[in-house]
């Protein structure tokens, strides 16, 4: 599984998380092309997508000279999951707070 910390550090920043979100919606592209659709440096956009393959938001593939990147969703579901198990748990321990009281 994904560790849940590093996903969501990742994403905390704002560029990463415009990036992933560009790649998610619109498709594969190069660090190139975002750079001419974002903000930021193509370095930077570079640095960034090193970030995010390294938590598995991204995936790498070549395409002769260039690198074209591509948005993983499957470690955001891992993590979903995860918070649906801590929010259920917390549910649990509220309920028998509650219970406490009204006895």
């Amino acid at each position: 599984m994904t560790d849940p910390q590093q996903l969501l550090a990742a994403l905390a920043d704002p560029t990463r998380r415009a990036v992933f979100e560009r790649l998610n919606s619109e498709g594969p592209a190069s660090a190139s092309k975002l750079a001419t659709e974002l903000p930021v440096s193509r370095q930077a956009i570079s640095k960034h997508l090193a970030l995010l393959d390294s938590v598995g938001l991204v995936q790498r593939a070549e395409e002769g000279r260039q690198v074209v990147y591509s948005a993983r969703v499957a470690p955001l579901g891992e993590v979903a999951d995860w918070l649906e198990t801590v929010g259920g748990d917390w549910d649990l321990r509220l309920e028998r707070l509650r219970g406490s009281f009204e006895s």
